[in-house]
C-alpha cells in the first residue's frame, strides 16, 4: 500500500480513531477481555476524551485514499513506564482497521514513531501489549522487538497481563 500517508491527527479525525479504537479491541481482545466490556465501550464518551487530549502527546493518522485507517500514539519520555530506568520514550497505541491489517499500515505507523524518536535522540523504546494478543505479539516481534517486562493492569474490575517489549531505537 504505497498510498499510505502518514500525519498528525486533526480534530476531524477524531470519529474514525475511535472506531477504529473500538474495533481494534472488539477484533483483537475477543476471547481475552471480558465481552461485557467490550460491549460497553461508548463512542460519544471516547470522541469526548479524545477531543480532550488529542493534542498532549504524539499522535499520528494513517490515511488512505482520504480515509484514515490506522492511528499511533507516543510519548518521548518513560513516565508512564517508571522503573526501567534506560527507557527514554514509549509507543502507546497502534491501531490499524481490523479489514486492513497485514497491508503495511502498522509497519509504517511504527516506522514512522522510530523515525521521531531518532530525531530525538531517544534510545530505548518500550511498547506494552496485552500477553494473550497472539497476533499482535507476533508482529511487535517481527518489528524487532524483544519481551523485557510483565506487569498487570486493570480493565474495567478485572485484571489482565502485559507483555513489555523493549526496542533500540
Amino acid at each position: 500500500m504505497e498510498d499510505i500517508i502518514i500525519r498528525n491527527i486533526e480534530e476531524k479525525d477524531i470519529p474514525d480513531v475511535v472506531d477504529i479504537q473500538i474495533n481494534g479491541w472488539k477484533s483483537a481482545y475477543k476471547g481475552i477481555v471480558d465481552d461485557n466490556i467490550l460491549n460497553s465501550m461508548n463512542r460519544n464518551e471516547r470522541i469526548e476524551k479524545r477531543r480532550n487530549d488529542y493534542k498532549e502527546n504524539g499522535f499520528i493518522v494513517a490515511e488512505l485514499n482520504n480515509q484514515v485507517v490506522g492511528f499511533c500514539r507516543y510519548i518521548d519520555s518513560n513516565k508512564l513506564t517508571q522503573g526501567i530506568s534506560d527507557i527514554d520514550c514509549e509507543l502507546l497505541a497502534l491501531y490499524v482497521k481490523p479489514d486492513l491489517k497485514y497491508n503495511g499500515i502498522g509497519t509504517k505507523l511504527f516506522q514512522f514513531v522510530i523515525n521521531e524518536f531518532k530525531d530525538k535522540n531517544k534510545t530505548k523504546m518500550i511498547l506494552w501489549c496485552l500477553k494473550d494478543n497472539e497476533p499482535s505479539k507476533k508482529f511487535y516481534i517481527k518489528m524487532g522487538g524483544k519481551i523485557i517486562k510483565e506487569r498487570v493492569i486493570e480493565i474495567g474490575e478485572k485484571e489482565y497481563l502485559e507483555v513489555g517489549f523493549e526496542y533500540n531505537v
